[in-house]
């Protein structure tokens, strides 16, 4: 075109009017530039944007997902904590209440063998104290018998009077030591 206008043909054009031949192919160009962006580039282009649109929603999905998997998990660990506390403190007082059972039982059986000891005691010293009486009541018989025989100046010997004679001192004895 610039040819043309040096050689002479077309001198009158004017400038702010482009050829029409200029025209025509910048049109026929321009379609075949759109032609070939809507057929492969714009297609490819969605393509993409779609699969990271597809991408950023699914990874919102996904950790929204898991948020809630995460908040149910921890209202399990939650309630499984209180659930645990809750045993424990039911192991606890039941441990004490067992313990305390226990003491009791000791303490029981520790009463009952102290007053069985005691009661053995009392009835050893019942018993030692008969023999000691009985062991006496023979030294005092003999002895009474003796004092009596040099008293009155007669001999005792007859085992029925002298007898007779300490049942009758002892008894006095006794009385005496009742009053």
């Amino acid at each position: 075109m610039f040819l043309l206008a040096a050689e002479g043909g077309e001198s009158d054009h004017n400038p702010i009017i482009p050829i029409w031949q200029e025209i025509v192919v910048g049109t026929v160009a321009f379609a075949v530039l759109c032609f070939v962006l809507m057929k492969f580039v714009f297609p490819r282009m969605e393509q993409t944007f779609q699969a990271r649109v597809d991408a950023i929603e699914g990874g919102i999905k996904r950790a929204e997902a898991a948020q809630a998997e995460a908040n149910q998990l921890l209202e399990q660990y939650r309630a499984q904590l209180a659930e645990a506390r809750t045993d424990a403190a039911k192991i606890r007082d039941d441990a004490r209440a067992d313990a305390e059972g226990i003491r009791q039982d000791i303490l029981a059986k520790a009463r009952e063998e102290s007053d069985r000891v005691i009661q053995a005691g009392k009835d050893a010293l019942a018993a030692e104290r008969a023999t000691i009486v009985r062991e006496l009541r023979a030294e005092v018989g003999t002895i009474a018998v003796d004092l009596a025989s040099k008293i009155v100046g007669e001999s005792l010997a007859d085992e029925a009077r002298r007898k007779g004679t300490v049942d009758r001192f002892l008894s006095g004895l006794e009385s005496t030591g009742a009053r």
